[in-house]
């Protein structure tokens, strides 16, 4: 039994594991730099609260991989709300606090230089290109009339094919790990990857899709829900291929389409739907990707060294 102070006669102590030197040793956690511009998330769709939340929890993902990271959120189509604010709002608002901390900086006797490079990195929280959707962002990003970088969409890339996986597994429409031995009674056998953005848009995440085809090793197409007639052509491929049992995969975030066209859409096909993306890790981590990329942030940069 252990007493207050520290365990009890004869018990081992724990030390703590001496840090190892060389190319053994752990690599230190990365840090914002000093003075790095905001990463402003874009968000689509209408503002609300459940929105907001699975933009927070995108945000938080981001910031737990990199602590001190700047991150605000923008809805596309927001207001001058402080709940929902629009994309302009929040940009012009991180210029403002960039320029005061700057002039508090020089009014406190420091020397310092004038901020340059971007005041934000706009990333789009959007799985694959949506011309009608960017367009707007870049809009409202040239509307707020200060230096930002608009990055590309998150996908395509290998861990949105995981997240997919993840979604279908949890709607029970897919195994949890192709590896195991044991099946799952409702699995597809031919997976309709659903996503918004037009033909551009089908084509990039047809290349998730093989990434997807590769984990379940079943047939995956792409359709838009955008275009008429789109998902309902793409499950009489996959059926006259030979697949009976389909499944929906939404190849989107969340909030740039309304739940209904995902409904009607698996209605269309005949087929169950997993649920959106959402907040899954992958998504946090593809944003804080496409912010460091734009900036060019080296490791030694991102441990504390001030970005010019």
């Amino acid at each position: 039994m252990s007493s207050p102070t520290g365990p009890a006669s004869g018990l081992p102590v724990r030390m703590p594991r001496p840090r190892q030197p060389g190319r053994h040793r752990r690599p230190e956690p990365l840090v914002a730099p000093e003075g790095a511009p905001a990463l402003v998330l874009a968000v689509p769709g209408t503002p609300s609260s459940a929105t907001r939340s699975l933009a927070d929890e995108v945000i938080s993902i981001a910031r737990s991989e990199l602590p001190g990271l700047d991150a605000r959120i923008g809805h596309l189509d927001g207001d001058d709300d402080v709940e929902f604010p629009s994309l302009t709002a929040v940009l012009v608002r991180a210029a403002e606090e960039r320029a005061a901390r700057f002039e508090q900086a020089r009014a406190a006797g420091l020397d310092v230089k004038e901020p340059e490079g971007p005041v934000a990195v706009v990333v789009p929280l959007l799985a694959g290109p949506d011309n009608a959707l960017l367009r707007r962002i870049r809009q409202a990003v040239m509307d707020s009339k200060i230096a930002a970088e608009l990055t590309d969409v998150l996908g395509p890339h290998p861990l949105l094919a995981e997240a997919l996986h993840v979604r279908l597994s949890e709607a029970g429409l897919a195994r949890a790990d192709r590896a195991r031995l044991f099946t799952v009674a409702t699995a597809a056998d031919g997976i309709i990857l659903a996503s918004v953005g037009g033909d551009e848009a089908v084509q990039a995440a047809g290349i998730t899709g093989m990434l997807l085809a590769a984990r379940l090793a079943v047939p995956v197409i792409a359709a838009a829900l955008d275009e008429e007639g789109s998902i309902a052509s793409v499950a009489e491929q996959l059926r006259s291929s030979g697949s009976q049992q389909l499944a929906l995969a939404p190849y989107l975030i969340g909030p740039e389409i309304e739940a209904s066209v995902l409904e009607e859409a698996a209605k269309e096909a005949g087929c169950s739907t997993a649920e959106p993306l959402g907040p899954y890790p992958a998504i946090g981590k593809l944003a804080l990707a496409k912010y460091t990329t734009a900036l060019g942030i080296s490791p030694q940069q991102a441990q504390g060294a001030p970005v010019r």
